[in-house]
This record gives C-alpha cells, sequence and structure tokens, in this order.
C-alpha cells in the first residue's frame, strides 16, 4: 500500500510539500512563539489572500503573488508593531479583515478563480499541488532555512531580549524586518498543505509540544522541527487513505501530539520542582539556558 503512495505523482508532490512545511513552519514559528507573537502567521495568512486573489486575476502563479503581498502585509505589520503604540491594534484589524476580503473579491472577479479555489487555499488542498508549485515551495522553503540557520544566534538574542540585544550593537530593527519577513514566506509555502486559516498552528503547536521536553533553544528547535515533519507526513498519508481535509488533520495530530507530551512532561515537571527545592547550588549549562543570551550575542557580533 505504501507503493501504491509513491508511485502516484500528486502524492510525491504532496509529500514533499508535506516535509517542506514540517521544517520550515516550527524553524520560523519557535522565534515567534518566544517574542510572544504566536498569532502573527494568522494573520500574515490573511493577507495572503489578496495575494492568491490577485494571482487568479492576473493569471500569474497565485503562490508568488502571495508571498509578495504577504511580505508586504508583514513588514506592515512589523512598523505598526513597532510604532503604532496608541492605535495599532486598530490598524491590524483594519489590515488583517481588508486582506481577507480583498483576496475574496478578487478571486471572484477573476475569470478563472472559484470558491473551489479560495476553499484549497484557505484550508490546503494536497491533490491540487502542483510542479510549479513545488518549486515555488522548494525556493522559498531554501529562503527560510538559511535565514533561520544562518541567523540562530542573532534571531536568538532579539527574541528573548530586544534592548539587550540593542545596546550590544545588534540591528534589532533590521532583524525584526527579516523575521516578519521570514514568517511571510513560511505562510505562503505551507498554504498549499495546511491552508492559510490553519497555518500559524502548525507554526506553534510544535513549538509548544516541544517545550514541553526540553529548556534548551536548539533541542526545542530540533524537536519542534521533527514534530512539524512527523504530523504534516502522517497527515499527508492520512488523506490519502481517508477522505479528509489535510490542514484540519495536521493540526489535529499536531495538538494530539501536544496534549500526549504535556501528560508525559508533568511527572518530569515536578521532578525538576523538587530539585529546585534542594539547597545545593545547581549547574548551570550554557547550551541548554535559554534566558541566557548574553553568550549568544557576544557569538553573533563576533
Amino acid at each position: 500500500m505504501i507503493m501504491d503512495l509513491l508511485h502516484d505523482t500528486f502524492m510525491q508532490r504532496a509529500l514533499l510539500a508535506a516535509v517542506l512545511v514540517g521544517i520550515t513552519a516550527p524553524a520560523v514559528g519557535i522565534h515567534l512563539v518566544q517574542r510572544r507573537q504566536a498569532l502573527m502567521g494568522d494573520g500574515i495568512g490573511h493577507v495572503a489572500m489578496t495575494g492568491v486573489g490577485l494571482g487568479f486575476l492576473m493569471s500569474a502563479n497565485p503562490v508568488w503573488m502571495a508571498t509578495l503581498v504577504a511580505v508586504v502585509g508583514a513588514v506592515t505589520m512589523e512598523l505598526i508593531r513597532t510604532y503604532g503604540r496608541t492605535r495599532g491594534d486598530i490598524a491590524l484589524a483594519l489590515l488583517f479583515y481588508g486582506g481577507m476580503a480583498g483576496g475574496v473579491m478578487l478571486i471572484n472577479l477573476s475569470p478563472t478563480g472559484s470558491n473551489a479555489n479560495l476553499v484549497s487555499y484557505l484550508f490546503g488542498s494536497l491533490s491540487t499541488v502542483s510542479d510549479e508549485d513545488v518549486v515555488a515551495m522548494c525556493v522559498l522553503a531554501a529562503f527560510v532555512l538559511l535565514v533561520t540557520l544562518g541567523l540562530r544566534r542573532q534571531l536568538f538574542a532579539i527574541s528573548q531580549d530586544e534592548e539587550f540585544a540593542r545596546v550590544t550593537g545588534l540591528p534589532v530593527r533590521t532583524l525584526n524586518l527579516l523575521v516578519a519577513i521570514t514568517a511571510a514566506v513560511t505562510v505562503t509555502v505551507a498554504m498549499r498543505v495546511v491552508g492559510l486559516l490553519l497555518v500559524s498552528a502548525l507554526m506553534v503547536v510544535p513549538v509548544a509540544a516541544a517545550q514541553q521536553l526540553s529548556r534548551s533553544f536548539r533541542t526545542t528547535f530540533a524537536v519542534a522541527v521533527l514534530i512539524g515533519t512527523g504530523v504534516t507526513l502522517a497527515g499527508t498519508v492520512t488523506t490519502y487513505y481517508n477522505d479528509v481535509p489535510p490542514g484540519a488533520t495536521i493540526v489535529l495530530m499536531a495538538i494530539a501530539v501536544f496534549v500526549v507530551l504535556t501528560a508525559l512532561a508533568a511527572p518530569l515537571a515536578r521532578r525538576r520542582a523538587r530539585a529546585a527545592e534542594r539547597p545545593e547550588p545547581e549547574v548551570c549549562d550554557l547550551d541548554v539556558a535559554p534566558a541566557d543570551a548574553a553568550d549568544d550575542v557576544k557569538a553573533a557580533k563576533g
């Protein structure tokens, strides 16, 4: 049965897309969770709908158009977060709802668009992933991994303490914009698999699940990527053998993993609490203490 799955061309594309999403979404999501911006992906997904609608209206690839619009929207969101101290929440609401409404309107105005196209982008549709989509996803995923791995120390520093990172000389504003852009790219990578309305869950839930097992930023990163890849592949295979929506299946699997790991981590947390009450000093492990940003900032600058 597994061989039948691998012989189908559309499933080969779907499995590759699932792997790309499973790796990139948690890789960016861990920084959003640390910055308490867990719902940023959801907002970008709303804005990206306008890009999808433009793609259909202009007879262009919706993935690339969604990427362009999502990047503009993410940069706008970051600027509002930085400068919009008083009316920022209203501006963000207008951006989110306007992006969704604009996408719906543009798709219906386009000669090739339809409500079926809209649903496939909102909730994911593995059977409609084309070769062109896979190429675009591979290019975008490569960019996401290049940023998240190549600048991991700098991104870790600003995620932990922006003010301290600024004092040490890191270009905080530029790095914040880069995080926003990378999040936007990740949303468009994932929208063909889990959909624009559910992509934020795949950026957050695997990270939250990994945090139940580890206090280390590096270990949390690795475990979150493993969980993300595992649930996207499992959800894709489940979709092949059962008539269920891929996005909902993947997200529910991720939530199930979170619940299981939370239950398993409870005894470990109690043991850690008892150990913390002991009078003897604890050994500080620089590799596993996420709050110890000083060494990482120095290494980032060096």
